[in-house]
This record gives C-alpha cells, structure tokens and sequence, in this order.
C-alpha cells in the first residue's frame, strides 16, 4: 500500500473514512466503466470486484440501531447498487455501472454535506471541498431507480460499525 494512502486511512475520522469508500467505489467504477469501452474484459471484472467490495462494507457498516427507518433506506439502495454492479459484471454492460456511479456520486456529494454540517455545528474545520461537486439544483438519482428492479436484501446487513 502507497505509504502516503496509509497514513491517510490510519488518521482518518470515521466519517472521512466513509468519504473514502464513496470515492474508491466510484474510481473503481469508472475504471470498470472505461475498460467496458475498450472491451477489455479483465479490467472491467476487476474494476467491479473492487467496487462491489467497497458497497458491502458500505452496507455492513450501517448502524442500525441509531436510525432503524435511515438504515433499512441505505441497505435496500447499497443492496441495488451491489446488484447492478453484478448485472453490469454478467451482461459486460455500461449502462449499470453509469447508473451506479451516478447513485455512488450523489450519496458521496450528500455525506459530505452531512460532514460540512456537522463540523459547522461543532466548530470544526470544513472538510476538503470537492471541485466535482454538483449544483444545489441536482435532481435526486435515487427517485429514478426502478421499483420493479428494486433489490431486497438475501441476508441482513450487520449492525456492527
């Protein structure tokens, strides 16, 4: 591991560390998506593997027990996002895996609104500022998945953190 990485992780809050599966699901993604382009089928298995590791401990980190309703949202869309990155894998699409990446950048854009508010409130410095992100105006993605595609969860997530 880049010595550099390390050491981000080992200092990093939890919430920054959450921040950092946001943004390493969607590299993968995007990786994923780009080696779909050039029909480079390794790369894209690759690419989704890693992604797809990264949603499940999106999902086995969720506390259920501080907001059950909060919770049982996040799991079922990490569930969905999960299953389109096998779809994708499966069917050597594109067209999940622009969907996931879309979700996977709205969720990331919304924690670190979460972050800013809750350092403001405690009177700690903001998080870094990410140049990508989108206008207030930003239709919600998550309103456009399809419920009859909607994923249910096989096992419950873990509660553990």
């Amino acid at each position: 591991m880049n010595p550099y990485l390390k050491t981000k992780v080992l200092t990093a809050s939890p919430q920054e560390l959450r921040l950092m599966l946001y943004e390493g699901a969607i590299k993968f993604c995007r990786q994923a998506h780009h080696a779909i382009g050039q029909s480079d089928w390794e790369g894209m298995f690759n690419g989704l593997q890693r992604a797809q590791k990264i949603v499940l401990e999106l999902g086995n980190s969720l506390k259920h027990d501080v907001d059950p309703e909060l919770t049982e949202k996040l799991a079922a869309l990490y569930s969905y996002i999960y299953r389109r990155l096998v779809d994708a894998n499966m069917e050597r699409d594109a067209s999940p895996v622009e969907e996931c990446i879309e979700l996977l950048e709205y969720q990331k854009h919304t924690w670190q609104m979460v972050m800013a508010k809750f350092n403001e409130e405690n009177g700690e410095p903001a998080p870094q500022a990410d140049a990508a992100k989108p206008p207030a105006e930003a239709p919600n993605p998550i309103g456009r998945i399809d419920p009859t595609q909607e994923a249910k969860p096989t096992s419950r997530l873990s509660v553990q953190g």
